[in-house]
């Protein structure tokens, strides 16, 4: 979960976690590039609008390194030119901010359940492959 507005960050947090998920947690892309190199995860939630490295710039990185990562950008203005001309990011889903816990997680479950019939190997819901039975 990549946000640089705490209160949205925590809220998050405490709902995904609530809801059966383990998170990490970044505030700005930067950080969260940083954590996507050394650990394993099973989705990537991030905001746009962030000092350093935006949501479509860690999003580039992300596939510029052929990380297959499933991502949720969540903005409350989305880049949606950038994201049509660059279709090669692969953004599985948005969330245009202000977005409800039950947007937020029928989405996640939405991509998650994506992703699982397409070969992901984690045993129980959650956000970091790291954390999980049988991930990987």
């Amino acid at each position: 979960m990549v946000d640089d507005d705490i209160s949205i960050r925590q809220f998050n947090v405490e709902v995904l976690i609530h809801s059966g998920y383990a998170v990490d947690v970044a505030e700005d892309g930067a950080v969260a590039w940083h954590s996507l190199q050394l650990n394993n995860y099973d989705l990537l939630i991030t905001d746009q609008n962030m000092p350093k490295v935006s949501g479509v710039e860690l999003v580039r990185k992300l596939r510029a390194a052929r990380m297959a990562l499933p991502v949720i950008l969540a903005s409350g203005a989305m880049p949606q030119e950038e994201l049509d001309r660059h279709p090669r990011l692969k953004i599985e889903a948005t969330l245009h901010k202000p977005y409800t816990v039950s947007e937020l997680l029928t989405t996640v479950q939405a991509v998650l359940r994506t992703t699982d019939r397409n070969g992901c190997r984690t045993a129980t819901p959650c956000l970091t492959c790291a954390q999980s039975p049988g991930a990987g």
